[in-house]
């Protein structure tokens, strides 16, 4: 397995002086090898052999040097502009949190700095999971440990043996692949949302403290780790198989928490399609199971 530092999987050493992986050159290399030629509007060729650009492609495209770019991958020039870095993400096709990652690594913004880690949820913010949504809801903070969650959200994750860090539950519970119906596309998906963390976390141990334990226990989530993914969490649709239910289509928000910028409320609404999650007990006596709209 790779050696880590920081809990980034970095793949073999490059070229710095000092013998450390530069993530700047990993996280280039993965992205080089992601981007087809005809993904850069580029002629594959009949005798190509490399996977992805070359790298004096990607130099040609983002308008510098093939040496300078060498120099990038390898761990021998560190501080370029963010010009040069904007060019780069251009050339390699990156979104916009890709392109704030690749940025972030170089030139980390003014706020993204270790902090105190935040543990506690508010008065009111429990409140608000406990008497305002009537539909699962949990705070997480940028490692996905999971802080709060109301009766519902509890009621969800039933069939869990911990519900303590959603990455946990992905790739180390074995319930984790039955529940989740696409569980490959949300294993990457929570890859990338903890690589996203890094970006306004910077080597934040709630991060990389849960990359380094799953890394070490799935191989799984250490491929996908080295694929450099970076996918912040924001809205989307999710297929849950309950064990009581059968297969739960729910609707995903989520959002930062204004007084805790370190934590992000989750929740789950369900589409009108009669979705139904088990009741409550103490909130819902009307039956064995409750129907969300």
């Amino acid at each position: 397995m790779a050696h880590r530092r920081n809990g980034r999987p970095n793949g073999r050493l490059n070229g710095r002086p000092d013998g450390r992986p530069s993530e700047l050159g990993a996280f280039l290399r993965a992205r080089r090898d992601a981007v087809t030629p005809e993904d850069a509007g580029l002629a594959a060729g009949a005798d190509r052999r490399v996977r992805g650009l070359r790298r004096e492609e990607v130099a040609l495209l983002a308008g510098v040097s093939t040496d300078y770019y060498r120099r990038l991958e390898q761990g021998r020039e560190e501080h370029p502009s963010v010009q040069v870095l904007n060019a780069l993400a251009r050339a390699l096709r990156m979104d916009a949190p890709a392109t704030a990652y690749l940025i972030g690594l170089v030139h980390p913004a003014p706020h993204a700095k270790i902090r105190e880690p935040n543990r506690t949820v508010s008065a009111g913010m429990h409140l608000i999971l406990e008497q305002g949504l009537h539909v699962p809801a949990l705070i997480v903070d940028p490692g996905l440990n999971i802080l709060a969650m109301n009766p519902y959200a509890t009621v969800l994750y039933d069939g869990f043996g911990q519900t303590d860090n959603l990455a946990h539950m992905v790739f180390l519970d074995p319930a984790g692949r039955d529940f989740y119906v696409d569980w490959d596309e949300v294993a990457t998906q929570v890859v990338g949302n903890l690589r996203a963390g890094l970006t306004t976390f910077p080597d934040d141990r709630r991060i990389t403290d849960v990359v380094d334990e799953i890394s070490g226990c799935s191989a799984v989530f250490a491929s996908l780790w080295d694929t450099y993914t970076v996918r912040p969490r924001t809205s989307e649709d999710k297929t849950f198989r309950h064990p009581e239910l059968g297969v739960l289509h729910l609707h995903y928000e989520s959002m930062e928490v204004a007084d805790a910028p370190d934590q992000r409320l989750f929740v789950y609404c369900p589409y009108q399609d009669s979705t139904q999650i088990p009741a409550v007990p103490d909130r819902d006596s009307r039956a064995t199971s409750s129907a969300l709209s």
